[in-house]
């Protein structure tokens, strides 16, 4: 069963974001919570077919991003945009945290998966919220360079060492090598990471993969083997 959703607007009013829920409301109390940030150009049903391939614990949420570009949306322009900057970054991803407070309380944890551009938020929310995450999954995506901004708090990620899944091909021939060299440094740097390569999977989630991150999450949020 997958509910649609408003969620509540922002603090600053100017989000309202739809979101795809794999449980109905009378079911999500006391669940873990995995929240789904899909890639450039998609929309929240891209990824929502995941749910299915994970722990029946968790609620999955699928969150539209705020732009429309093109035939879906993009939760800031691509670094390789002129209109791209750190404050647009910040400005989206705060939106995300916000919409985040509003319903972290009904869950036992808040975990994050994001894919490409999706990846970008899911590591920039964990980088100005440190310890409010129980693990964070990115596939095929990237960080992004904070350029000195306060709103990430990387020395204090570094601390808190959350748990991490990075999946993606070598030849994946969309996120440049100038992001992935960066990425990587950052992930090795600051969190407890695990990096599987997946050749052949090119810019795309396999089903290896999610056998993978089924079972991370089962032993990182739900404890199990």
């Amino acid at each position: 069963m997958t509910d649609t959703a408003h969620a509540a607007a922002s603090s600053s009013g100017s989000w309202d974001p739809v979101v795809l829920f794999s449980k109905p409301e009378s079911e999500r109390g006391g669940t873990p919570l995995l929240v789904l940030f899909h890639g450039y150009l998609a929309n929240e049903e891209d990824l929502m077919g995941l749910a299915d391939h994970l722990p029946e614990d968790f609620t999955v949420a699928s969150v539209r991003a705020p732009q429309p570009v093109g035939p879906g949306f993009s939760w800031f322009p691509l670094p390789s945009e002129p209109a791209y900057s750190v404050e647009a970054v910040v400005q989206s991803v705060g939106a995300v945290a916000s919409w985040l407070d509003g319903v972290r309380g009904l869950h036992s944890s808040v975990s994050l998966l994001g894919f490409s551009q999706g990846m970008a938020v899911a590591t920039s929310l964990l980088r100005h919220r440190p310890g409010d995450f129980a693990c964070v999954v990115g596939l095929s995506g990237y960080c992004v360079p904070a350029e000195g901004h306060g709103f990430f708090q990387d020395e204090q990620v570094s601390i808190a060492k959350t748990p991490f899944f990075w999946g993606r091909d070598q030849e994946d021939p969309v996120i440049s090598a100038e992001m992935i060299e960066f990425t990587h440094a950052w992930l090795t740097t600051h969190t407890r990471l695990t990096k599987i390569l997946y050749p052949d999977m090119f810019h795309s989630i396999s089903q290896r993969e999610l056998a993978h991150v089924r079972e991370f999450l089962a032993l990182t949020v739900l404890g199990r083997r």
